[in-house]
This record gives C-alpha cells, sequence and structure tokens, in this order.
C-alpha cells in the first residue's frame, strides 16, 4: 500500500525515514497542506498521513474516496480537523496519535508562564544590546498562586504534577475527576469556580463544541484582575476578539499561547519577508504582556519518535488487517 504524508517539513521526512529503515512501506512526501486544491495529489494512495492544520472536511473526503483512499492516519491527538461521520460514511478508517509525551507539552506550559512571569525573554534581548537595567521586569512568585487547570487528560494531569512542585494552589474542572489527582491536592471546582479563583488559567481540554470559545468576554469577565492565560491545546478554546479586548482593558494581565484559531495560515511557515494578512496576531504581537510560540509544545525528540512509531504502527494495522489499536470510532 502506498501513503502519501501531507503537511511534511524538514523534520517530519527525518522522523519517518529514521524509523522507516528497513520497513516495506512505501511513503511519499508533500509539503504542502491536505485541502481542496491538493487533494488530487492522494491519486493512487490508499492511505493519506496528516497534521493538524489539514482540513479534511465532507467535500476533502469525498475527493479522498474517489481517489481510492481507504485511511487517514493522523499524527496527532485532535481529530476536530476531520469530519469523522463523513469518513465512516465514505468507508474511510481514521486513526490517530492518542497520546505522546504528555510532559513534553506540559513543559512547554510551563515555560509559557515562567517567560511570562519573569520576562527573561525581554532580558535576554536587553543584555545583549548592553542594556543591564532591572526597569519594569518585575515578575512575582508562582509560590501559593492558584493554577487553574481546564482538562485533566495525561497532559493536564502531568502539568499539575509539575506545577505543583512550585508549592501552587490547584483547582481544575473536567467532566471526571482524577483520583490520583485528588490525591496530590487538585481541587476539582465547577467552571466558573475555576475562572474566579484562578491567578493563572492553563488550558489542556479537547476542542469540541462545548470547548469552542470556552475563553470569551462572560468567562473572562468572572476572572481575577491580572489573570495570566496559557493555552498549548488548540487555539479555538480562545475567542481572539474578547482576550484582545481583555487585555486592552487590563483585566487579562498575561497571555502566553502555542496555538491559535488561524494558526493554518501561519504557524509552520517563514513568513518574515511577508506581510502578514491577520489583523489579530498583529494586534496580539502589539502587547508586551503576550507570549506567542507557533505549535511548538509538542516538539521534542522524544514526542517525534513517539509519534512517528505510533503512526506507522497503525499503518502497519491497517495494512495487514488487524483490528485498529488507535482507530476514532
Amino acid at each position: 500500500m502506498k501513503t502519501a504524508v501531507f503537511s511534511t517539513k524538514v523534520y517530519d521526512k527525518e522522523y519517518f525515514e529514521k524509523h522507516l529503515t528497513g520497513e516495506p512501506l512505501d511513503f511519499s512526501f508533500f509539503e504542502t497542506t491536505l485541502n481542496q486544491n491538493t487533494a488530487s495529489l492522494a491519486t493512487g494512495y490508499d492511505i493519506v498521513c496528516v497534521f493538524v492544520n489539514d482540513k479534511i472536511d465532507k467535500n476533502i473526503i469525498e475527493i479522498l474516496a474517489d481517489n481510492g483512499v481507504r485511511l487517514i492516519a493522523l499524527r496527532c491527538a485532535g481529530y476536530n480537523n476531520v469530519d469523522i461521520e463523513a469518513a465512516k460514511s465514505h468507508n474511510i478508517k481514521v486513526v490517530r496519535v492518542p497520546a505522546y509525551s504528555p510532559e513534553a507539552v506540559a513543559e512547554h506550559s510551563i515555560a509559557l508562564i515562567l517567560t511570562l512571569n519573569r520576562k527573561t525573554h525581554k532580558a535576554y534581548n536587553r543584555i545583549r544590546e548592553g542594556n543591564f537595567s532591572l526597569n519594569n521586569l518585575i515578575g512575582f512568585n508562582l509560590h501559593e498562586k492558584t493554577i487553574g487547570v481546564i482538562g485533566t487528560g495525561q497532559i493536564g494531569a502531568t502539568f499539575c504534577k509539575i506545577i505543583k512542585g512550585f508549592g501552587c494552589k490547584i483547582t481544575a474542572y473536567d467532566i471526571s475527576r482524577s483520583d490520583e489527582l485528588v490525591k496530590l491536592g487538585v481541587d476539582y471546582q465547577p467552571l466558573d469556580e475555576v475562572f474566579k479563583q484562578a491567578d493563572i488559567i492553563s488550558l489542556h481540554c479537547p476542542l469540541n463544541p462545548s470547548t469552542k470559545h470556552i475563553i470569551n468576554e462572560r468567562s473572562i469577565s468572572i476572572m481575577k484582575q491580572g489573570v495570566m492565560i496559557i493555552n498549548t491545546s488548540r487555539g479555538a478554546l480562545i475567542n481572539t476578539a474578547d482576550v484582545i479586548k481583555g487585555l486592552t482593558d487590563k483585566k487579562i494581565g498575561y497571555l502566553g499561547i502555542d496555538v491559535y484559531e488561524q494558526e493554518e495560515n501561519l504557524f509552520f511557515k517563514d513568513l518574515s519577508e511577508s506581510i502578514i494578512q491577520d489583523d489579530f496576531i498583529l494586534r496580539l504581537n502589539s502587547f508586551p504582556n503576550v507570549l506567542i510560540t507557533s505549535h511548538q509544545a509538542y516538539f521534542t525528540k522524544e514526542a517525534m519518535d513517539e509519534i512517528t512509531l505510533t503512526t506507522l504502527k497503525n499503518i502497519k494495522e491497517f495494512e495487514a488487517g488487524l483490528s485498529l489499536t488507535n482507530e476514532i470510532v
């Protein structure tokens, strides 16, 4: 069987080729994203392998089915970018990588918190320019601050364990409680209570109809003055326009995001010589208390190994006609 890998970057190809050594698998790599204009590239392939910014809607599914594709292999955990029902109706199976190094994403969330708080990115640039002043670099102790965690799956749970080491109080919201985290001292509360109590809110929930724009004008209004919001999960958890207003009004004191609602037009690309046609991202970049990274949280050697190996396992199970361990049903 032949596999077409979309949204391929140099590092994706490097890790696939590393783990494909000695494997009888036929892979072709495409730098482009999978969309309406590029779906024809999948002609003659049995499998398409896609990433977070490939949009596989009903129309794309129909094209893939007509082209003979029988498996969509996501090399990520989230699958909100795939029309699962349309895939089922065309007898196309969908598999994913449900878990890969939760430490990678959780640790990046901590990095965003520490950088925003202690302004180490600004200090670095100052020192490089010979400016050794401490003016406007003051931060705050994380010790005894209340951290609100939205979503306590594998990544959220790992985040809780790390932030607990700073001596923080943790309040959390999830549709199901973790007994292990309760024993750790995590205090589960209704969502609004988490918003009200937290000095720092870190998002670790999946994107679905109930969580889309969970950070919005209403939820921001009940948060503490000067709250810090961190998002390393999915961009659409945040209503960007409402967050910009919260920053302008100084209700939000800090914002750290590794994901962005319109990131497919920006992230993973070098646009340094381009005029960026996105007013929201330009506005966010204008705030001194906003830190943006471009979907980097997952990007560690360990995570890349796990993503690649799990993706290959998913494909080999399909080729062998086995039950698909990581099928989305």
